[in-house]
């Protein structure tokens, strides 16, 4: 019990470096001119960070106790039974109940409420992940290239986009990359890793832990191509209505109201992992009493988590996320430039997973890349994103100027670089974007793109946020890779030029 406590404080320590210094900055610009926040809507406001922050310890708990054993015994048990058909329909179907669980897809969704059914959304983005993690198991069994991988898939991916270009709903394209952003969040992450580790091992082989990367790179892309699928077939009237972000509204409605809505919802995503999982033990798993209690306590912190989290973001943070947007960009646009770099600096500076993959690859590089460079490079880099994100608002231009470019980049590195540091990059596309960037980021992008632009402009130039800042990693990482690739062959031809230079005399000979 004492270990518990004390891992619950270290969780929430971390939830507490995550929603700080986002709520330093609200309280900040709430004493200037450039925005006007009501007494009422700063004391529901820090209100709801404490809620966040607690919400958020919680659930990470829960994850570590639950999600990420689930998927690692899974993967392991699954593999060791030699069923290679039950191991791949078990891991279609887990991705799919996993990511219906995930908060930030849940965020995102009811944003999108007016456009399509967020229980639409959810299913579809589910399957797109079920099926590539499907594909991602199979790569881990069949040691397939990773880079081979992402260059079929990302171009598959934009071949879709092409088409929906074609068939004039280009405004979908923007909401469809947010889809892959949000769904790489807090539940899936710690899944899918542990599932990848649990299969890699058990398969063995020389490349065992570079093998167990890449299954969040691949499930990243299976969302991204099931929503474009799914908006070029989509019929009826596609048009976009912005949800009443208002505080008062929520208020009136009853907090109660809302806290029961979400646990209802969390109820039923959670309730379906739980029995699939059920039926796992007791056909194949047979774990024993004590892990089995260990994973149930995990399910409920998990629960407990996801409710308070759920609530805190839509009675507090997207209200004055999207007020903030508002104001700022009807005050100065280039003061929302510069928030929105700085924001997005400290967002990822306390993004706990960010500190987890810093520490995994200065350990991973042997010291070729410290955690100190790391942080930088995705700092700057996430800053920029949002920087990036909210100058396409206000010249209102296409996402794709912004992706295409990238993704070349980043597909093009790929051969330059370790393989490993490709895995870890893509990988860590879903841990940049974390729990702030859907319920904060996200709804100030789209209060500024309605003083600026209208309610029309919305889902084509707001909606993308997500989407780069996800993008990130993929160019910083893979970067600081090929910087440490060529400081290693510069020591490398250093050292020769040293041994060429060397003076005859101190060369000993034996006879």
């Amino acid at each position: 019990m004492w270990d518990m406590g004390k891992a619950l404080f270290l969780k929430l320590k971390e939830s507490l470096t995550s929603v700080l210094p986002v709520g330093i900055i609200v309280f900040i610009l709430s004493l200037t001119p450039l925005v006007s926040l009501t007494g009422r809507e700063l004391l529901v406001f820090g209100i709801s960070a404490l809620l966040l922050i607690f919400g958020i310890g919680l659930f990470n708990m829960g994850a570590d106790l639950a999600m990420t054993p689930m998927g690692h015994f899974i993967g392991e048990g699954l593999t060791k039974s030699k069923k290679a058909t039950i191991l791949l329909l078990v891991s279609f179907l887990m991705g799919m109940l996993i990511t219906v669980a995930e908060p930030d897809l849940s965020v995102l969704a009811e944003q999108v409420g007016s456009l399509m059914n967020a229980l639409v959304l959810i299913g579809t983005v589910g399957i797109g992940v079920g099926f590539f993690l499907l594909q991602a198991v199979l790569k881990i069994i069949k040691r397939v290239d990773l880079t081979s991988l992402l260059l079929f898939y990302y171009l598959v991916l934009f071949s879709i986009a092409t088409l929906l270009f074609g068939s004039g709903k280009g405004d979908l394209l923007p909401l469809s990359f947010d889809s892959g952003g949000v769904t790489t969040g807090p539940i899936t992450v710690p899944f899918i890793m542990a599932l990848g580790v649990g299969i890699a091992m058990t398969v063995g082989g020389r490349r065992a832990n570079e093998n167990s990367f890449g299954l969040i790179a691949l499930c990243s892309i299976g969302p991204i191509i099931a929503v474009l699928v799914l908006s070029i077939f989509s019929r009826g009237n596609l048009t976009y209505s912005v949800p009443d972000y208002s505080m008062t509204s929520i208020l009136e409605k009853g907090i109660w109201t809302e806290v029961l809505e979400t646990m209802l919802d969390v109820g039923k995503s959670l309730l379906l992992i739980v029995v699939f999982f059920v039926i796992l033990q007791l056909l194949v798993l047979k774990l024993p009493v004590k892990q089995l209690i260990s994973i149930g306590m995990g399910i409920i912190l998990t629960f407990l988590g996801l409710v308070i989290f759920l609530t805190a973001v839509a009675v507090g943070f997207m209200p004055v996320g999207y007020k903030i947007g508002v104001e700022l960009a009807e005050y100065n646009q280039n003061y929302l430039i510069v928030l929105s770099f700085i924001i997005g600096c400290v967002v990822v500076l306390a993004e706990p997973a960010v500190h987890v993959l810093n520490q995994q690859v200065e350990v991973i590089t042997n010291g070729e890349v410290t955690r100190r460079q790391m942080m930088i490079a995705l700092s700057i880099g996430v800053g920029l994103s949002i920087g990036l994100s909210i100058v396409r608002i206000i010249y209102g231009f296409s996402l794709l100027y912004y992706l295409i470019p990238g993704y070349l980049i980043s597909l093009g590195l790929s051969f330059y670089v370790p393989k490993l540091y490709t895995a870890i990059a893509f990988d860590s596309g879903g841990v940049a974007s974390g729990p702030l960037t859907s319920s904060f980021i996200l709804p100030m992008a789209i209060g500024a793109c309605i003083a600026l632009n209208g309610e029309a402009g919305v889902l084509s130039l707001a909606f993308g946020i997500v989407a780069m800042v996800a993008m990130t990693p993929l160019i910083t990482i893979q970067m600081l890779g090929f910087r440490a690739v060529l400081s290693q062959r510069s020591r490398s031809q250093a050292a020769m030029k040293r041994i060429l230079a060397a003076d005859d005399e101190q060369i000993i000979y034996f006879k």
